[in-house]
């Protein structure tokens, strides 16, 4: 299944709230956690693990991977002791990005996966970056609108599972915890890699409503009118090349 849809829906601003917080821990050991909170609070899951496939296509083998965190009470599946690995040949000869559901028999549980697992995976190369999402046996398996919101949500999720990737293997391999405050670190660091230049105060609005608060809250927080805030957003999402909360909240997210 491709994955060809975006972060969408209503102005939910709990979502943007655990967007932000998960765009800030990229490379931190919180960034499994935050992403479990993040796709929970829209389909219900118990557990993720990330994993970095490094695969061999001319002995169509995974020569190497390396685990970019868990949390959740299933074990984490994206370790070597589990190849070969039931994903292999739908991620051999992949191009762009997937959404694999696993399934298992009933009365026959895997005993390297959960009940329930759905799992979305993004390509450079010989690399292969995996997200798994697990349900507990307790509960049904994933229905088809789940499916399809979890193939848009992914869109969101993969580039940054990428960028946790680059930041925990430039850290060599170790979990690093971001200076500051993660949100604006992040936030200028997107800024710096697009070259854009921002006044203090349209940043100040772009941070705000990437943490999730309403348009009105920013207009009291800054004390200026409603259509001040607007101005503002319009003239940073203008410069970005996007438009509106949606654009900036994909473009933080893009690697």
């Amino acid at each position: 299944m491709k994955l060809t849809h975006s972060l969408n829906g209503a102005h939910d601003h709990q979502l943007y709230l655990h967007l932000g917080e998960l765009v800030s821990s990229a490379g931190d050991s919180a960034f499994a956690e935050r992403m479990l909170a993040f796709v929970d609070y829209r389909v219900p899951i118990h557990g993720l693990d990330l994993g970095e496939w490094l695969l061999n296509s001319s002995q169509r083998r995974v020569d190497q991977i390396r685990c970019l965190g868990t949390t959740g009470p299933q074990p984490c599946i994206t370790t070597p002791d589990h190849i070969p690995h039931p994903l292999l040949q739908s991620v051999m000869t992949m191009d762009a990005p997937l959404l694999v559901q696993l399934r298992t028999v009933p009365g026959r549980p895997h005993p390297q996966r959960s009940a329930h697992q759905c799992n979305v995976v993004s390509c450079q190369g010989e690399r292969r970056w995996v997200t798994g999402f697990h349900r507990q046996a307790s509960l049904r398996a994933f229905s088809l609108a789940e499916l399809s919101l979890l193939k848009s949500l992914s869109d969101t999720l993969l580039p940054l599972v990428e960028q946790h990737a680059q930041l925990t293997s430039a850290a060599g391999s170790a979990y690093v915890e971001p200076e500051g405050n993660g949100l604006q670190q992040a936030f200028s660091g997107r800024l710096a890699q697009d070259a854009v230049s921002l006044s203090a105060r349209e940043q100040e609005v772009c941070l705000g409503l990437l943490t999730g608060i309403t348009m009105e809250q920013m207009a009291q927080r800054l004390n200026v009118k409603h259509s001040s805030v607007e101005t503002y957003l319009k003239r940073a999402t203008a410069k970005l090349g996007v438009s509106g909360r949606h654009g900036l909240a994909r473009w933080m997210a893009s690697a």
